[in-house]
């Protein structure tokens, strides 16, 4: 039986494989915002080079594998798809712009560094509930309790919550009267980010059923969900979003103002 450090050391040796060949591929095209989509596709091949090194033996493994699969193979498909349609994200050219400016880097070393060589480790960390969790369970297979089923039911909510969101927006941007407008229809109506809230209750979600493994398990991959859920409401994900919106959507002050900014919740009415 593989040890847990032994298993994260080769999944993380893998990804750093995978990084670098994608790096290759972004010299290329000149464009690296496909990374995006692979955000989520890489915790995908983490989980399930877990599964090829000890097996899917215990149901909570079997659970994590195929939960962070529906999740990734839905979120990637979804982004790489807008990659295609939209083409390269002006976020990574700003971000890319700047750090050549001031450094004075190449564009394949600024790419390398702050976006590839970047993006590993932290979605290595995000993903360690399902890393840890299949080689636990692998380890020493056992019954699922109330736990264990409650973080799968949080983990199908949240993402049934995203793939609605990603669907409404998608919906909404499609139609050229929509341009220039703010999304306050459906789940947008009752939080500013019901994708972002998806992603964070999928993997609060996956958590628990790490949990039910036992407390050992529990404390050495909490970091995963944490860690993701200060990126996406206080790091990369909701505060950068919205800094780029207040400038081009003069409605979106408004919109802040009477709408949830993560946890879904009914919007504000004017005194």
């Amino acid at each position: 039986m593989t040890g847990m450090l032994a298993l994260l050391g080769m999944n993380f040796a893998g990804l750093i494989a995978v990084i670098l060949l994608l790096w290759g591929v972004a010299i290329a095209i000149r464009d690296v915002s496909f990374i995006d989509a692979f955000w989520a596709f890489g915790m995908v091949l983490l989980a399930w080079c877990s599964a090829a090194q000890v097996g899917l033996a215990g149901l909570h493994g079997q659970l994590l594998f195929g939960l962070t699969t529906l999740w990734g193979l839905r979120l990637s498909i979804h982004l790489f798809a807008r990659w295609r349609a939209e083409g390269e994200d002006p976020r990574y050219r700003r971000i890319l712009g700047g750090v050549i400016e001031k450094k004075g880097w190449s564009w394949p070393v600024a790419a390398l560094v702050m976006v590839f060589l970047m993006q590993a480790p932290l979605l290595f960390v995000t993903s360690l509930p399902a890393q840890i969790g299949i080689w636990a369970s692998a380890a020493a297979p056992q019954p699922v309790g109330a736990l264990g089923w409650a973080g799968v039911v949080a983990a199908l909510a949240g993402i049934a919550f995203e793939s609605i969101g990603d669907a409404q927006l998608r919906a909404f941007r499609a139609d050229p009267a929509n341009k220039g407008r703010v999304l306050d229809t459906g789940l947008w109506r009752y939080t500013r980010h019901p994708n972002y809230f998806g992603d964070a209750l999928t993997w609060w979600g996956l958590w628990l059923v790490v949990a039910d493994l036992g407390p050992e398990t529990a404390l050495a991959s909490v970091i995963g969900p944490l860690f993701l859920t200060f990126t996406l409401t206080r790091w990369s994900g909701k505060a950068l979003l919205e800094k780029g919106l207040h400038k081009s959507r003069p409605a979106y002050a408004d919109y802040v103002a009477r709408t949830s900014g993560f946890i879904p919740w009914p919007p504000k009415t004017k005194a």
